[in-house]
């Protein structure tokens, strides 16, 4: 593992321990056993470290995004968008920390938005792709002609993320069934079904 590679995991590390307000460059640099003039050389300032950690360590929306782009018209389309919110709950569930951080300084959130508004991400670009591809199904006649793909997308996501909060707060318990069931579960509301597992 390279220099970088090692700072990030560090600082997940020390996020998940401390909270992001917490979580100092002195912090993450002893964590990953390098001098904090070392953690500069890869980043100029903590809010591109905390980028690196959502976009490299967080089990990644990207890949997914560009599978669900890949499948607009082919396949169960039921079954991709369950791969889509699978791979969204778990992301948010790995990324509140970091996220509940941000919101709570302002110092923080300001320099994060920055970044975030320089490199075209932010978190409406998932609902954007996800919305795209509703439309896109909804035009190949493979989603419901009455529904607003990207109202549809919004509240997928917003489940994803509730999901997510929610078994962040009371623990993974068997009540609340997996995260295959809830996905399964969310997507049949929205395509207008009723799905067989436990909802969240």
């Amino acid at each position: 593992m390279g220099t970088r590679e090692r700072i990030i995991g560090a600082a997940d590390q020390v996020i998940r321990e401390l909270g992001a307000a917490r979580a100092t460059t002195k912090e993450i640099a002893r964590a990953a056993g390098c001098s904090e003039a070392l953690l500069y050389k890869h980043f100029s300032r903590k809010e591109e470290l905390f980028l690196a950690v959502l976009l490299e360590q967080m089990p990644a929306l990207a890949p997914a995004m560009s599978r669900l782009r890949a499948t607009a018209g082919e396949g169960d389309p039921a079954a991709s968008l369950e791969e889509f919110a699978v791979a969204a709950i778990r992301f948010f569930g790995r990324s509140l920390p970091l996220i509940a951080g941000l919101l709570a300084e302002a110092t923080l959130r300001e320099g994060f938005r920055q970044m975030l508004a320089g490199n075209g991400g932010g978190p409406h670009v998932p609902v954007a792709v996800l919305g795209r591809h509703l439309a896109e199904e909804q035009r190949l006649g493979r989603f419901p002609a009455g529904t607003k793909p990207h109202a549809a997308a919004a509240l997928l996501l917003g489940a994803c993320f509730h999901r997510a909060f929610v078994v962040s707060l009371v623990g993974g318990s068997t009540d609340l069934g997996t995260d295959e069931d809830a996905a399964a579960d969310l997507v049949a509301a929205v395509l207008g079904g009723t799905g067989g597992g436990p909802a969240t």
